[in-house]
This record gives structure tokens, sequence and C-alpha cells, in this order.
């Protein structure tokens, strides 16, 4: 007897259905046969099948039985294929009637009791489903809100084989699940870290800001314990909030790599991957591509801290993610985009030791292993960070200081205003939404500068040996400060002021 099944496969953040035969017939040789580019986890799905179905009180006669999994040219990977294979075996068998299989995909793995187990990728799978037309889908319950979150399909969720098959044999009514987004939405933003609690460091707050309001990458350098990593960890707080198609294209990114929590991400990632890191752990990769941190801070925020100890190689696969916020990668299985399109906040410290230039502690590093520890962060990837901040240690004064700071919900409205006037001024060019991602072709036209301006520039460009990627970065920082003064044209201050943020270009650093 010959049995269909739907269930899909993962493609990097997209999905492909895929349709699971079974055909079983009586034979004095019983064996299991899965065919169709199975890896290792679906050809164990067999074990688990047949242990979940005895311990739910389902039998299966002595058959040979042959399961492909189609289209055969597309590798099949993980256990998300358990339910459906098990739904099919018995429908095949003829234990029971399934009329509603054939219309409605299943998805989930199988637990040797019959419980069924989260999957990865239930968010772009429902997508996926729900384009090439069908009506339902059926998901673990664990699943059940990441799912539906899409509209215009309905979710079945399930806790177990026994459930499954009553929903598909007529014996009980499905109740789709339902999600309150807005729920989903407050939850996901509740709590967090305040820049209310930074003492001080007025010059990096500002820095900060600016980066923020224009999108722009930053590095914040200073000795150990002067604030770099709770300014960082901070910026999250006062970024634009995710809109709904920003979130879910999120969320299926973080649905992927296994790395979800709960059934929406509402809040803008802040990752901050280890300096031991592998370049393929950064940007993603393995026989099989997954997404990497930079496509997990996708729409966030990527910290690397210590920068200067990362592996040189690592560090260097970041900069094609920088320039097109994405990351292909190419194997022999597939070549796979993920999107990587985030803010980069870095800090160092500014020699071995981290005390040189600090006032009150000596630097114990002789010029040669200063020069070789900033070297270990290249000239190309430096271009590429709009903004070098120093950070100085804070004045026992600041710290003993009573009262908070401003908090980042006053900031954030700076934010938002700023956003919203590049918002309107980049509405007619596809692709950029902030000061960051204004293209070189469009710079001298949208960054107009006064007389004075200009001149500065040009001293600035002879003096400090920039080159044509950091003239660009440090008029878009100026264009952001205009903005965020409500200025038509870039004025000298305003220059002034994002030169002074190019730390690591000015000689006397």
């Amino acid at each position: 007897m010959l049995t269909k099944a739907y269930a899909a496969a993962v493609l990097g953040i997209g999905a492909e259905p895929v349709e699971i035969e079974v055909h079983s017939v009586a034979s004095e040789d019983p064996h299991t046969r899965v065919v169709g580019l199975p890896d290792a986890a679906v050809k164990e799905s067999i074990d688990r099948v047949r242990a979940a179905l005895r311990n739910s009180a389902f039998t299966l006669k002595p058959t040979a039985v042959t399961i492909n999994l189609a289209p055969a040219d597309l590798r099949k990977e993980g256990p998300v294929y358990d339910l459906p294979i098990a739904l099919a075996l018995l429908a095949a068998g003829g234990s029971v009637s399934l009329p509603r299989l054939a219309e409605v995909p299943v998805l989930g793995e199988l637990a040797l009791g019959g419980g069924v187990r989260k999957i990865r990728g239930a968010l772009p799978i429902t997508l996926a489903l729900k384009a090439r037309g069908f009506k339902a889908v059926m998901v673990p319950e664990a699943n059940a809100d990441e799912a539906a979150l899409v509209e215009g399909i309905d979710v079945w969720p399930v806790a177990t084989l026994g459930q499954a098959v009553d929903l598909l044999a007529g014996k009980a009514t499905p109740k789709p699940h339902r999600v309150d987004r807005d729920r989903l939405f407050a939850e996901g933003l509740a709590g967090g870290e305040d820049f209310a609690d930074v003492k001080g460091q007025a010059l990096a707050r500002r820095a900060v800001e600016v980066a923020v309001s224009g999108g722009h990458n930053i590095l914040l350098i200073g000795s150990p314990g002067s604030g770099k990593t709770m300014l960082a960890r901070r910026i999250p707080s006062i970024l634009p909030p995710l809109t709904l198609d920003e979130a879910l294209e999120v969320t299926a990114i973080h649905s992927v790599a296994g790395a979800l929590r709960g059934g929406v991400v509402a809040r803008r990632p802040f990752r901050a991957p280890h300096h031991t890191v592998s370049d393929a752990g950064l940007i993603g990769g393995g026989t099989h591509p997954t997404p990497g941190e930079v496509s997990l801070a996708h729409r966030g925020v990527l910290f690397l801290d210590e920068l200067p100890e990362f592996h040189r190689h690592v560090l260097e696969v970041l900069r094609q993610p920088l320039e097109d916020g994405a990351v292909t990668i190419a194997r022999t299985s597939a070549t796979l985009t993920f999107p990587a399109d985030f803010m980069l906040v870095a800090a160092m410290n500014p020699c071995p030791c981290g005390f040189a230039g600090d006032p009150k502690r000596a630097c114990r590093c002789n010029e040669p292993a200063i020069r070789r520890y900033r070297a270990r962060v290249s000239g190309p990837l430096l271009d590429r960070i709009d903004l070098h901040v120093e950070v100085p240690a804070v004045p026992f004064g600041d710290l003993a200081a009573k009262g908070a700071g401003e908090s980042s919900a006053a900031i954030r409205e700076r934010v938002l205003a700023c956003r919203a006037l590049q918002a309107e001024r980049y509405k007619n060019l596809p692709g950029v939404r902030s000061n960051a991602d204004l293209p070189p072709g469009q710079i001298q036209r949208l960054c107009p500068l006064e007389p004075a301006a200009e001149s500065v520039l040009r001293a600035a460009m002879d003096e400090l040996g920039l080159t044509a990627r950091a003239y660009a970065r440090i008029l878009r920082v100026a264009r952001t400060i205009a903005d965020m003064a409500r200025a038509p044209i870039i004025a000298r201050e305003h220059l002034f002021e994002a030169i002074q943020y190019r730390a690591l270009d000015r000689a006397q650093w």
C-alpha cells in the first residue's frame, strides 16, 4: 500500500516542502529502507518511530517498507521527519485511516515514549508551506507560538503521537493555535539594561548616541574597567524597536540556528562571541551551512570585546558582511546566503597592559609591543568602523555621584527622531535606511558642506593620511551629527566632531 505525507527541509533561512512516500508490502523478510538523501539522524528515525509506536499502543504488521523522501536530490537532515514517517507507516500498514494526512504537513521529533519534541526552523517552514498553498500545518506544541506568527495558515499543535493520529483521523476537532503578538512583544521587551546606570563618560555616551542615530559601527578604546562593556551592552536599549517584518526575519534565523528562546525575538539581538570563536562560528558554515554569530546579530548588535585578541583571519572575514549586510557560504552540498545586517560594536585596550595614556597608572609596554598589539587589527577592518572613541577611566567624583544618569528611554526618543529624518530623506533610495547605508555615489549630493567645513575636511585628509573609505565614513558620521542638530548642511563644528571620532587615524593617539 502506498501512502503520502508532507514535511519540509530547511535551506538557509528558508525551507522546501518534502513529500514522504511510504510503500508497504507483506514480506517474509520484513525490513525498512529510507531513500532520498537522508542523513544519519533521518536513518535513525526508524528506531525512534518503532519504539514510539509501540509505546503509544500502535502495532505494525511485519512488512517490507520503502520510505522515499522527495525531491531525491535535496539532502534531508535532522529529526523533523519522525512524526510524519510514523503517521505514514500507520496509514500504509492499514492500522488506522488518516484521511487528512495528505492535506496537512506534519513536523516533529518523536520521543521513545510517543511524545512530540521541539524542532528547529518551524517559522521558516510554516512560511514556505503557506507559500505552497497549504492551509494548515501540524507542529510540536513547543513550536506553536513561533509557527502561529505566520498569518493565513492554521497551526495545529500536538504533544503526543496519539494526539496527532486523532486529529488526522477525524476523531478530534483541530483548534488552530492563535498568538497575541502584542503580548509576545511586550514580554520580549520587558526588563533589560539601562543607560541610567552609566556614571560619567559624557563623551563616550555622546559617541554611542551618534553611532546608533546613524547606524554606524563603533570602536571603544580604553583601559580595563573604564566602562566599555557596560556601554556596549546598553546599546540595544536605545535602538529603534523591531518592526514586525524584522522580528519575523530575526526569529527565523534564531529558529534555524536552534537559538530561539520563546515564540518570537522581540528585542534587537545582542551577540558577544568569545575571542576564541572560529571563522565558521562567526560568519556561519559547516558541512551543511548554518547561521553564525553575524547572522544571529542581524538587525541588532555584534559586540567584539578585546578586539585584538581575536584571531586575525577571523576578523578579516567580517569585511564582506560589513560591506554587504549578508554572508554567502559555498559548500559542495549547497551555496546559501544568510542575512547579516548588524551594528558592529568593538572594544579594545590601548596597549597590552591596558594603561597607555592613563594619567594615574603607568604603562609597562614599550613602543614595539604597543605597535604589534594595535597591528593585530588590520587597517581595512578599521576603515569599516566609523567611530573610534577613547573611553577614559571614570573619576571618583562621577562614580560617587548620587542619582541616575539619562535613561535609555530619553536617548531612544532622540534616536527615533533622527532615524525618522533619515527615513524621509532616503525614501526613494532602495536599501538605504540610515546614514551608514548611504552609497558612495550619493554622498556628495546628500552630504553638502559649508565652505569652512570643506576646508577642514581637506586639511584632515592631508594631515591624517585618510583613505577614501575613511573620507566617506567621516562624511556619513558628520551627516548624522548634523541631523541630530536638525541642520540641513554639514557645518564646521559637525565635521570637527566627526573627525574627533577617528582616534586611530590621529597621529597623537
